[in-house]
This record gives structure tokens, C-alpha cells and sequence, in this order.
């Protein structure tokens, strides 16, 4: 592999008589991982149906390679979100975070949802998880990737970390700041991170993560542990930042954690100023496990201020502009979704309990996506269908995931059914996957035209 000249001069000055095992790295085929998805489906049970040639990650129990020749984005469980398609190091970060259900929960920088995804996999849609990504079109596609995953208490929110810091102050027990890097440990994996880098950018990217790190501060709670994450290997965008953090604020401190025995620990040597259990991070080598490159360090803070009182949104809708929803949800749902309701235009959604009044924030998700007060009636969302299993409706209709008819659906077209009229959960081999209409034994297709499959 073609590699940057100024970042092999540099990772030799740094890992001396293991160089050469590292920039040999380069030239293997990359790892391959997909994270099952407990909110849909257990290990066990996904490991009954799996399709393809899995291998067990040793560091997440619900991660897997997957073998070259598979193609695991392209088989209806992905549109079903039984797994998320995630680069097997990645899988580290979402591990240490560990966060707990009925905690709250920012990840800061977010998109494109794989450690989202696995923080709220843990979380089992209980608390408050707020998603933030400061690029309009890659938080759309976190918001898409927790609506397939089935996720319920997520907010997305599409902020500047500063402006998300007045909005939250000391309000979270846990936060990742999964950092914008130099992207050094994903070369292998990406052209562009390859083309992009330089050692100016390096030291731009370091500056940044020190202004994103500062801001997450804010929103930490006393006692609360703030996980900071690169896909780099540069020392400035590392130990330097986790050191000069810690040494401007010594409320923080670096928290000692088990880890997977394959992980490396963290270089004092390579930070300018070490602060103090430097060693207590972790870092991922290529040449050391199988997996592409990462850092990772868990902080604690050990002393702050409560936030005081916050502006908690408690406004209800009129139960008048309820009413079509509240008709299909007791008509065809057996458990109906109750909570803090909003609507975002004619969208309606169910906020988390926690979540603060939703003022002045630019937010792409407020919330489950419950569907559409139309004319008279209530469109049920994709989001929703996504949320469901067999067992919370009136009425579904399973497809076998190696029929013709599950290709067919996932194109959009029209299926022959014998059911009863109306709202019908269409499910792949028992899992949803999303909504159709039935009437005269026809079931109309209701699968999201920008998702449907073409050509297959």
C-alpha cells in the first residue's frame, strides 16, 4: 500500500524494532464485523438463523467477522436490523463505555451510528440517549441507522458541541466523544483518509478534538465517565489530548478498566506532559489483534457542580389531535406506545422521559417516530414498524427470508396475501421489517421508497 512518506517516518520514529510488523499490516486484508443487535434478537437465537461464516470478536461478546465472500449488507435481516455492519476494533469503544439502562447518555459526535447504536444496544431502551452530529446529512443517516435498529429512547440532535453545552450542563452520566481524526488506523480501509493526510492536518485535527473535548466536560455530571475515542495512531491526537485535558482540568482523571487482554496500553512517553495513569488507556494495533487501528480512554469526573433545575418540556398534545392514532394504535397494537408526545409538523413522536424541552436545538429525531396525523386518519412510520415484534400487533404476515416473495417486498411491489384488511407487519423469518396494507388478499406495499432494493 501506497502510504503517506511523512507518516512512515514518523511511525518508525515512534514504534522503532516493531515498525516493520505495523506498516506490514497494511498490506493484509482488511477485518470484516457485524454487532448483533440485542433489541431485536439474542445472540443464540441470531446465531440458530445466521446465514453466513462467523468467528467470534474476543472483545465484544455480541460481535463477529464475517468471512470475505459473505455479503451481510445485502440480506434482508440487515434491512431488519438483526446486526450492524461495524469494523471490529470500533466494537472496543461502545465495550468501555458500558453505559447502563435508565442512565442518560450523550454520544457527541455521532454519525454514522455504529457506536450509537451499540451504547443504546446496552442501554435497552431505557433512559435517555442524545445522538449529536454537526453534519446535516450524516445525522440524517444516524437518525436512519436507530430507526432500523429498532431504538426508541434516542434524540438526534444536529448541534455544535457549544451550543449543545448550554443546553446540558453537568446533565449526562456518560458521554463518548468518538473525535473527528487524522483517520490514520482506518488507511487500510479508506483511500481518502490516505490522500487527506498530512502533518498539518495532524496538528489541526489534535486542536479541534481539544476544543470538543472541553465543551463535553461541561456536560459531564459529578461522577460520570467521559470515554474519548480516535481511529488514529498520532500521539498529538492521543495521549496529548487525554494529557493536556486532564492537566487543565483536574476534575477528570483517567480511570483504570479491564479491557481485552490484546489491547495495548497507552504511551506516557509520547505525550509532551504525561498526566498521571496515562498508561491506563488503551491503544489497538493492526499488527497486534485483528482489527484496524484505535484509541481509547475512559475518564471519571471526580468533582463538579449539580446543573441546578433545567427546562424539562412537559406540554401534552390535546387528546383531540390524538384521536386517529389513538384508534389504530388500540385497533391493531396490543401494547399501545405511551409517553411524552410531540409533533414535529404533522410527525409524531414519543420523547425519552429525561429528555429536555427540545428549544432552541436543531433536532432531526425528537424521539420513537410513531408516523403521520394525515386528513382523518394515522399513517404508522417505518421507525415504528422497526420497534415492533410479531408478538405487539393484531396482524402480521412472516416471509421467508430465502423466498422470492421477501426480494419482491424489498422492491416495493405488491404481495398476494390471505388476511384480514388493513395495517399488517410484514416480518422476515419472525423479525419486522416493516408495514403493508392488506385488502382484497393484496398486501400493499408500504417499505420506504429511498430504502427499497433495485436490481436484486
Amino acid at each position: 500500500m501506497n502510504l503517506p512518506n511523512d507518516f512512515v517516518v514518523k511511525m518508525k520514529a515512534l514504534l522503532k524494532e516493531e515498525a516493520d510488523d505495523f506498516l506490514r499490516s497494511y498490506d493484509e486484508d482488511k477485518s470484516q464485523g457485524l454487532r448483533v443487535n440485542r433489541l431485536k434478537i439474542t445472540r443464540d437465537a441470531f446465531l440458530d438463523l445466521n446465514p453466513f461464516e462467523l468467528s467470534p470478536i474476543p472483545w465484544v461478546e455480541d460481535g463477529f467477522y464475517y468471512a470475505s465472500k459473505d455479503r451481510p449488507g445485502k440480506h434482508p435481516y440487515h434491512e431488519a436490523g438483526l446486526y450492524y455492519i461495524q469494523e471490529p476494533s470500533a466494537m472496543g469503544v461502545g465495550e468501555l463505555v458500558d453505559p447502563k439502562p435508565g442512565e442518560k447518555v450523550l454520544d457527541l459526535c455521532a454519525a454514522p451510528g455504529g457506536k450509537t447504536t451499540h451504547l443504546a444496544q446496552k442501554m435497552n431502551q431505557e433512559g435517555l440517549l442524545v445522538a449529536n452530529e454537526i453534519h446535516p446529512t450524516r445525522a440524517k443517516i444516524l437518525s436512519q441507522n436507530l430507526e432500523r435498529m429498532g431504538v426508541t429512547n434516542a434524540v438526534v440532535t444536529n448541534e455544535t458541541p457549544d451550543r449543545l453545552a448550554k443546553k446540558f450542563p453537568s446533565f449526562f452520566d456518560a458521554i463518548l466523544v468518538d473525535a473527528p481524526c487524522s483517520g490514520e488506523g482506518m488507511f487500510r480501509k479508506d483511500p481518502d483518509a490516505r490522500s487527506e493526510w498530512s502533518l498539518d492536518h495532524v496538528a489541526f485535527c489534535a486542536a479541534r478534538q481539544m476544543d470538543i473535548i472541553q465543551e463535553a466536560g461541561k456536560m459531564l455530571k459529578a461522577g460520570g465517565r467521559l470515554v474519548y475515542s480516535t481511529c488514529t495512531f498520532s500521539p498529538e491526537e492521543n495521549e496529548g489530548v487525554i494529557s493536556r485535558f486532564i492537566l487543565e482540568h483536574p476534575e477528570f482523571q483517567v480511570e483504570q478498566v479491564a479491557a481485552y487482554e490484546g489491547f495495548s496500553r497507552g504511551r506516557a512517553d509520547w505525550a509532551d506532559e504525561a498526566c498521571t495513569n496515562l498508561e491506563e488507556t488503551y491503544r489497538l494495533w493492526p499488527h497486534r489483534l485483528q482489527g484496524e487501528g484505535h484509541y481509547i480512554a475512559v475518564l471519571r469526573k471526580v468533582d463538579g457542580c449539580d446543573h441546578g433545575k433545567l427546562d424539562m418540556d412537559k406540554d401534552r398534545l390535546d387528546k383531540k389531535l390524538m384521536k386517529d392514532y389513538l384508534s389504530f394504535a388500540n385497533d391493531l397494537l396490543n401494547v399501545v406506545p405511551e409517553g411524552r408526545y410531540t409533533l414535529f409538523g404533522d410527525q409524531l413522536y414519543v420523547l425519552p422521559t429525561e429528555m429536555l424541552s427540545l428549544k432552541p436545538l436543531k433536532v432531526v429525531r425528537p424521539g420513537w417516530h410513531l408516523g403521520t396525523l394525515k386528513k382523518n386518519r394515522f399513517e404508522p412510520s417505518h421507525a415504528l414498524a422497526l420497534s415492533l415484534t410479531k408478538e405487539d400487533v393484531q396482524f402480521h404476515w412472516n416471509i421467508d427470508s430465502s423466498s422470492a416473495d421477501i426480494q419482491s417486498y424489498l422492491k416495493g411491489e405488491t404481495l398476494q396475501v390471505d388476511g384480514p384488511k388493513g395495517w399488517t407487519l410484514v416480518t422476515v423469518d419472525g423479525y419486522s421489517l416493516g408495514w403493508g396494507k392488506a385488502t382484497n388478499q393484496q398486501l400493499k406495499n408500504h417499505y420506504p421508497k429511498g430504502l427499497r432494493w433495485m436490481g436484486v
